[in-house]
């Protein structure tokens, strides 16, 4: 496999054998002029960021952050809305963001008791964001009353698969095999990077599931198989990303990818930008490239 380095000395060379015939405004017109003809055709899928990788920072800054990194669609930590306020303030948070550019799309992880009034207000909550479905990490005795909620608000949620610190649901397979009897509009949100930490192959774990597959949080970790995360910039890590953009790619996922970024939770513009830019730039290597 190509090493950045590697490939920054490949990309060097490459420029430094190209004849300078007309001078570089030349060469700039004439690849401008071949990136306008043929434009990288789109995968079905949006990038955005999930603001649990922001929650350090204020509402304010963390939209900014998202729009610094040319991104528009995040899905919404509780530390930005807390579903404890009062209603109208899930709303009026909602119409800031909107206001400054941002579409909030999902919103998570929620963790559902069995516990009908409070698993309503998630609910509520949701509806009042304007998403169309939440991520979430349920007790298990919670799934019927989950379907049943569902099916009333008919409302998707996904629920999260934790690493193997999470006793209920450690991989995808295990979440995988629970929704199995419930209804369709209860799915599966792979956070790949503790998929790996569990010992499940995201790549894989994209291709099984794809029918239920309704959200990604995208990530790479340092840590090997079993151990506690060690969050760092993705590229730098054990995923093998490209194996995952082709699976999302070849399933026909057009769902929304989020960047979950941990690593520098004071200080995340620069690491974030590098895991953005990384990701496009492996989608523009495979001739595509995410829906804006």
């Amino acid at each position: 496999m190509m090493t950045r380095r590697t490939a920054l000395k490949t990309l060097a060379v490459a420029g430094a054998g190209l004849p300078l015939i007309g001078g570089p405004a030349a060469f700039q017109a004439a690849a401008a002029e071949s990136v306008e003809k043929s434009p990288a055709p789109q995968a079905g899928f949006r990038l955005g960021v999930a603001t649990v990788g922001l929650k350090a920072l204020p509402l304010e800054n963390a939209l900014a952050v998202v729009q610094r990194v040319g991104l528009k669609h995040i899905s919404l930590f509780r530390a930005h809305s807390p579903w404890e306020n009062p209603p109208v303030r899930w709303v009026e948070i909602a119409q800031k963001i909107r206001a400054a550019g941002v579409t909030p799309l999902c919103c998570g992880v929620l963790y559902l008791k069995n516990d009908e009034p409070a698993m309503r207000r998630m609910f509520e909550y949701a509806r009042a964001l304007g998403v169309s479905f939440f991520s979430c990490s349920p007790e298990p005795a919670a799934l019927p009353l989950l379907e049943r909620l569902v099916k009333e608000y008919n409302l998707r949620t996904a629920i999260h698969n934790h690493g193997p610190e999470d006793k209920v649901w450690p991989s995808p397979d295990k979440v995988w095999q629970a929704i199995q009897p419930l209804d369709p509009r209860i799915g599966l949100c792979l956070d790949v990077g503790h998929a790996w930490r569990a010992g499940t192959d995201p790549a894989s774990a994209i291709r099984a599931y794809r029918s239920r597959l309704y959200d990604v949080h995208l990530k790479d970790s340092a840590a090997a198989v079993g151990q506690d995360d060690i969050p760092v910039e993705v590229g730098r890590g054990h995923i093998d990303q490209r194996a995952l953009l082709t699976a999302l790619i070849e399933t026909g996922y057009n769902e929304t990818v989020w960047f979950e970024y941990e690593k520098d939770p004071n200080d995340p513009i620069p690491g974030l930008a590098e895991s953005v830019g990384y990701i496009r730039g492996l989608l523009h290597g495979m001739g595509t490239a995410a829906v804006l």
